[in-house]
């Protein structure tokens, strides 16, 4: 077959099980592909959400790369965490990623998504944000001027055309660590108990 091939498994109970099997020989041209089309979730978590309309205007530019904002998540594919993440926030964000369909990048600007930044020691702002959702490129500084929010996409596209950028695929593989962390910070359940409230079809 032309884009993928099945493969007979057997299993003890006689029944032919089948699994498809995607052919690597059109991998680089879907990552080439996908590099030059990202759609952003237009979600800005934090105070770095100042530096986005520049990246728009005619000094950046990133329209010329395939670049646009999508208000919907699942037609996105890169999501920016920009500034500092409450527990409240995250909570949007972690179902905000989940909804949005693989493969999907996060990059995360500004000091406060890696360790905190000037709320360091506050009691209710997430410190490492890698410990709840992967994340694929950090850019640090508080806040990174709008030039170093453009490298960092720039480094994502270059990622994403090596195969690099796998956080959507290390969120699956390692999905119990990620959930036991969430779970630690929020309580079990807690999808069910508060996403009720703000996801009218569940």
């Amino acid at each position: 077959m032309w884009m993928s091939e099945m493969k007979g498994v057997n299993e003890n109970d006689g029944v032919i099980h089948y699994e498809l099997q995607e052919f690597k020989l059109f991998e680089p041209l879907f990552r080439w592909a996908r590099k030059k089309s990202l759609w952003i979730v237009a979600f800005c978590t934090g105070c770095g959400g100042i530096e986005m309309p520049p990246l728009a205007t005619a000094r950046y530019d990133f329209e010329r790369f395939g670049i646009m904002p999508n208000p919907s998540p699942r037609m996105a594919d890169l999501f920016l965490i920009t500034g500092y993440v409450t527990p409240k926030t995250l909570k949007r964000i972690i179902v905000t990623y989940e909804m949005m369909q693989g493969p999907k990048y996060i990059l995360a600007h500004g000091s406060c998504p890696i360790n905190g930044g000037v709320y360091w020691d506050s009691y209710n702002v997430v410190k490492q944000l890698d410990k709840y959702i992967p994340i694929d490129v950090a850019i640090a500084g508080c806040m990174p001027r709008a030039e170093a929010v453009m490298d960092g996409i720039l480094e994502i596209m270059r990622r994403i055309e090596s195969g690099k950028a796998d956080g959507w695929r290390r969120y699956h593989e390692n999905y119990e660590w990620y959930k036991k962390n969430q779970d630690e910070l929020f309580g079990e359940g807690w999808r069910e108990k508060e996403a009720k409230r703000w996801l009218a079809w569940l």
